[in-house]
């Protein structure tokens, strides 16, 4: 195939405006979407939410890889999705939706060929259809049970021809259902981190308890215990710190290599009481990771230990876990 001469329309200056022109014509598609969500908007929401089974997206093209996309992001936010090729299912993957599911059809134009096997399928077994179109009398809208309908706007590029706003446009969409869903549902981090346990993201959502120290490593002495046994425990343990402390086993103080100093006249003849910084810096078991490293990095402290609802000390975390972990 024999492509078009260049054109000359190639300055930088040039090249910047068009990318600014494509930004701003699907930005300002994406507002005038944002005010025109009406209740089918939050039908697919409910729906969505209270499905039984998965969340079924198809699409053909470019609707396609959009439709990929966006159960991604369901499944990684707690709504089992799955994406179901509209060609692959007119031979045999039709078998993979029930009755328990809901299926989700994107197209632009409502009216894509591949698309009929599928959306006849939802028919005859009355299986919920949301469809996602520009054109509310195509045959996709039509046959939907939920009609989510794309504003009229013009695609970005020169020729207006190529998939760019439309594209935008039910991109978005895809996100603003799933973040309805996983508000409506109240995903907190700790649910995110199970889908998302490998990678950066997975690091900066692990938990304190997952990285911490606990049982015989922790550098624990009694508030009586003489400093020559608090400094045998305090090497032993290797942390640079140990914890105090009372009768009731609750974390009363802390010694660092700083109280040392501070105490060195006389320092073997006191006891850990005498010694410790009283109320330590503590974090709970069950906080992010993250969490504990940036109170670390605020103080200037290496270590934290972490307590339970009784203030007893269960784990101690150190910077070089974190880091070590990838939470940065």
């Amino acid at each position: 195939m024999t492509l078009s001469p260049p054109s000359e329309i190639n300055s930088r200056t040039e090249i910047l405006a068009t990318g600014a022109r494509v930004m701003r014509t699907e930005g300002e598609a994406l507002l005038l979407f944002a005010g025109s969500l009406s209740e089918s908007f939050v039908r697919a929401v409910e729906v969505m939410y209270a499905v039984k089974g998965r969340v079924i997206l198809s699409g053909m093209g470019k609707s396609g890889h959009i439709a990929a996309k966006i159960t991604a992001t369901l499944a990684s936010t707690g709504t089992p999705a799955q994406f179901v090729h509209p060609a692959e299912a007119s031979h045999g993957d039709l078998g993979m939706i029930t009755p328990d599911d809901v299926v989700v059809v994107l197209s632009n134009s409502g009216e894509t060929s591949e698309l009929s096997d599928i959306i006849h399928h939802t028919r005859r077994f009355q299986i919920p259809l949301i469809g996602v179109a520009s054109r509310p009398d195509s045959t996709l809208l039509k046959a939907a049970d939920i009609a989510l309908v794309l504003p009229n706007a013009p695609e970005a590029c020169a020729i207006g021809m190529a998939p760019t706003t439309s594209t935008t446009m039910t991109l978005a969409l895809g996100d603003a259902l799933a973040v309805a869903i996983m508000e409506k549902r109240g995903f907190q981090p700790t649910d995110f981190k199970t889908f998302h346990p490998g990678g950066k993201l997975g690091a900066q959502l692990l938990p304190v308890s997952g990285l911490m120290h606990t049982g015989d490593a922790l550098p624990l002495v009694a508030e009586q215990t003489p400093m020559g046994d608090a400094l045998l425990v305090m090497t032993a343990k290797s942390f640079g710190v140990v914890g105090i402390t009372d009768v009731n086993g609750k974390l009363t103080g802390i010694i660092t290599d700083g109280d040392l100093r501070r105490n060195m006249s006389g320092l073997m003849d006191k006891t850990a009481k005498q010694v410790m910084h009283a109320g330590p810096r503590t974090i709970r078991p069950d906080a992010l990771a993250a969490e504990a490293l940036g109170i670390m990095n605020e103080k200037k402290i290496t270590c934290l230990f972490a307590v339970d609802d009784h203030s007893k000390p269960v784990g101690l975390i150190h910077i070089h876990d974190c880091l070590r972990a990838g939470v940065a």
